[in-house]
């Protein structure tokens, strides 16, 4: 075996082994960790890869939230529990993973990290589960049962499809509104099951934050958003009178604002990032540029605040439902992924849902002040700072609209 095989051999068994670190040295336990790390940028460049997908084929010009979070977890474990060798290699190579060891080593990465609950430390409140409902005709071994509820931490059921299909829809969509608060209703809309239908993979995530520095509702007021039609509409916008973090790049500007954190919860960091093209025209632009550059996201994040100037962004409410299967149009994916996500933006934070920063430094610059206003159309994306995994990505085209789907 060449020196290289036997990297690459090596390698995947440093990452199949993070799941249970604990009886591995410290200096192991580091390489373990750099190589974790590195698979979970690769899920970053994927998540605005789908993103890039999921706007050109269902959400063109129109108002959008999705998760590619949760996308990732139910392909993730569809990967490690499929019979078929040709669905796993195609979620690979769309994930750009090497092996399913690698997508489950990030999944317990972020399952154990990113979204663990923090309003009991008063931080964001996160709910994160997974659910499996597989045909009663279907055996299903003890080790396959052993793996959906304690690896994944899934509800797993096996229920009547044939006969039944309606019935688990509707319970389908009660365990999704169950476990986001309420927000999303009606998951699977109907037609979505039939007595066809073997098995349904869902995953559940629920966010909701409160901003580090809050908007004082005094200063909100109405100002006009410029549509790519050319008329324009009257909506709340958002400021207050503190520097932000702010940078301005060729062509468009970054905006972070940082979540309020827990009491020592120094594992984690919430922002939510908007990206504003400079013209109003060119989000379509500023998106292939974000799909098409290697590490994008981390190599485009204002590190410290700028003496900022007109300052504004809009209140708004999004929910949007899509079939999300239909944006693999170049593989027969033969499982049917549904998605709705909502989200709000507010004075007081965000809350989002969907189904299926202090501390920063950086060089001392001459002051320049820095206009953000977000009065056309933008991108924006919910992360973890540390471990960069994108909870919610969207662009907003119409304030005015709260629900596109």
């Amino acid at each position: 075996m060449d020196s290289e095989s036997k990297k690459q051999q090596l390698n995947k068994r440093e990452i199949a082994s993070a799941a249970d670190p604990s009886s591995l040295s410290k200096k192991k336990r580091k390489v373990i960790k750099m190589d974790l790390q590195e698979a979970m940028n690769k899920q970053n460049d994927v998540a605005l890869f789908l993103a890039g997908k999921v706007i050109s084929t269902v959400a063109k010009n129109s108002n959008l939230v999705f998760s590619p979070a949760s996308i990732n977890s139910v392909l993730t474990m569809t990967a490690a529990t499929s019979d078929s060798e040709e669905l796993r290699s195609f979620i690979l190579s769309f994930l750009r993973s090497s092996s399913t060891d690698e997508l489950n080593a990030v999944f317990r990465e972020v399952a154990s990290v990113v979204l663990v609950d923090g309003s009991n430390r008063g931080g964001p409140k996160i709910a994160a589960v997974n659910g499996v409902w597989m045909d009663q005709s279907l055996s299903c071994s003890p080790k396959l049962k052993d793996v959906f509820e304690n690896f994944f931490k899934a509800d797993f059921s096996q229920v009547d499809f044939r006969s039944k299909y309606e019935e688990v829809r509707e319970e389908v969509n009660s365990w999704a509104s169950r476990h986001t608060n309420g927000l999303i209703k009606n998951l699977l809309p109907p037609g979505s099951v039939s007595d066809e239908t073997t098995q349904v993979y869902g995953n559940a995530l629920y966010f909701k934050g409160a901003w580090k520095n809050k908007f004082p509702k005094s200063m909100t007021e109405h100002k006009p958003f410029h549509l790519l039609s050319g008329t324009s509409v009257s909506v709340p916008f958002m400021s207050n009178y503190r520097d932000q973090y702010i940078k301005a790049y060729d062509d468009f500007k970054v905006l972070c604002l940082p979540y309020q954190q827990g009491d020592d919860d120094t594992e984690r960091n919430f922002s939510m990032y908007i990206y504003l093209p400079d013209k109003k025209g060119e989000l379509d632009n500023l998106l292939k540029r974000m799909t098409s550059t290697p590490g994008f996201l981390d190599s485009h994040i204002p590190r410290q605040r700028a003496t900022t100037g007109e300052f504004r962004i809009p209140k708004f409410k999004i929910e949007f439902g899509f079939q999300a299967s239909s944006v693999f149009d170049d593989f027969e994916l033969n499982v049917s992924l549904y998605q709705k996500a909502l989200i709000e933006i507010d004075e007081e934070g965000t809350e989002a849902a969907s189904a299926t920063k202090g501390g920063r430094r950086g060089s001392r610059e001459v002051p320049k002040r820095i206009d953000f206003v977000a009065d056309h159309p933008f991108l924006f994306l919910i992360r973890e700072d540390k471990t960069g995994i994108v909870l919610f990505a969207g662009q907003m085209f119409d304030p005015s609209k709260s629900s596109s789907a």
